[in-house]
């Protein structure tokens, strides 16, 4: 399967999304803000990113943009978002998000966001 760095503030939702993905046999790889989502991308090399907008330290659309700038052309992100984060998603979305996702979510969302990324095969 893939290995997927998850990165939230909220360790509770770090955990139950590990968990998830963990069950669906993924490898799973975590971060508690962007400044730390960039340092893991780098060392780990994950195949996709989930990651929360607002966090402390650096948030999410900054980490985007320096995940894309390491690797634009294999950096697959989906950002996790809270309801009436619109205007915030569409600039992810320029900055190169492959998808976002509305918290809370559905576990199917999550895993078919995840699965439209994977290489067919």
């Amino acid at each position: 399967m893939a290995k997927i760095l998850i990165v939230d503030d909220a360790e509770f939702l770090r955990m139950r999304i590990s968990k998830m993905l963990r069950a669906d046999g993924h490898d799973v790889i975590e971060a508690e803000n962007g400044l730390r989502a960039v340092e893991k991308y780098q060392s780990e090399k994950p195949d996709i990113v989930l990651m929360d907008i607002t966090m402390p330290e650096m948030d999410g659309l900054t980490a985007l943009k320096e995940i894309r700038a390491i690797s634009s052309n294999t950096a697959s992100v989906v950002m996790l978002t809270a309801l009436g984060q619109e205007s915030v998603v569409l600039d992810a979305i320029k900055s190169g998000a492959k998808d976002f996702i509305v918290k809370p979510f559905e576990r199917e969302r999550v895993l078919n966001a995840i699965a439209k990324l994977l290489p067919k095969g």
